[in-house]
């Protein structure tokens, strides 16, 4: 998963652009950076989403907020058929750096593109109650467009319903011999996740040694190796317990753990909950 500079073309205003991505190849753009801060509704699809340093599963009415140059992507599960569908608004950076948005006027959104840095993503009860509006952006003439838009940035900044994708800033280093690095990184977890990982197996993929790589993901990464293997282990498990009727035991060996109490203290540290109630309140939320 190299990061690459994705080009965003705007054929309606130097300030914003708000599109519907409606189908599977327009939505699996691969994990990219872009100047432009990125605000995504999503309409149809479930995946795992990739955002910095931060992994985490995604369905309808995912809602995020994303700033200037932070990596992301979303992935579609292989065993979700429905056709992908995103409502995505860019906003340039003649937005963010006009002078008019430095005034006191624009305090709460210039707070609120800061805060995007770090990555937001919206509690489902919100993104719901912004949906229409979000969709109606797509059909507005112009004037009234910019209106809309920069009434719905003010009152997301109110909201206090979110949480941080990147709790401590993530910087990534955009330059090839990093980014061919954490590509390596990336797939040799994707392809090895379900046997024992150690330092020196993914050391030795990037010609590091333990110490070395060690320091340098978690540099780069702001959390370490194993703390970043155990969040995609345990994403992996929350897919396997919205998408299948697998029992517990079942899903802690296909995440990759060979130990169900481990996977139990893992879970628990990294969900705030236990399988069975991450289970339940799922099911709560969506049916």
């Amino acid at each position: 998963m190299k990061p690459t500079l994705k080009p965003i073309i705007s054929n309606e205003s130097s300030i914003f652009k708000v599109l519907i991505q409606g189908n599977d190849k327009e939505f699996d753009y691969p994990w990219h950076y872009h100047p432009e801060l990125e605000l995504t509704y999503i309409l149809s699809n479930r995946g795992t989403r990739y955002v910095g340093n931060s992994i985490e599963t995604f369905e309808e009415d995912d809602f995020v907020l994303l700033g200037s140059n932070l990596p992301h992507c979303w992935i579609k599960s292989t065993d979700h058929q429905e056709t992908s569908s995103a409502i995505v608004i860019y906003m340039f950076k003649s937005f963010v750096e006009n002078e008019l948005f430095s005034t006191q006027e624009f305090n709460a959104i210039q707070k609120l593109s800061a805060l995007a840095s770090k990555g937001v993503r919206y509690d489902k009860k919100v993104a719901t109650k912004f949906k229409d509006r979000l969709i109606a952006l797509l059909s507005l003439p112009p004037f009234e467009k910019m209106i809309h838009f920069l009434e719905l940035l003010n009152d997301l900044a109110s909201i206090n319903d979110y949480s941080l994708l990147c709790e401590q800033n993530f910087n990534f280093e955009f330059d090839d011999i990093s980014n061919e690095r954490m590509n390596i990184i990336y797939d040799y977890i994707q392809k090895n996740h379900l046997k024992k990982i150690t330092l020196a197996d993914i050391g030795a993929a990037v010609h590091m040694s333990e110490s070395y790589f060690s320091r340098y993901f978690s540099k780069i990464m702001k959390k370490t190796f194993f703390e970043y293997l155990n969040e995609y282990k345990i994403n992996k498990a929350c897919r396997l317990l919205i998408e299948t009727d697998k029992q517990i035991s079942e899903i802690c060996y296909a995440s990759g753990y060979d130990s169900l109490p481990f996977f139990y203290r893992q879970f628990k540290k990294i969900k705030k909950c236990q399988p069975k109630m991450f289970k339940k309140i799922y099911n709560k939320a969506t049916f």
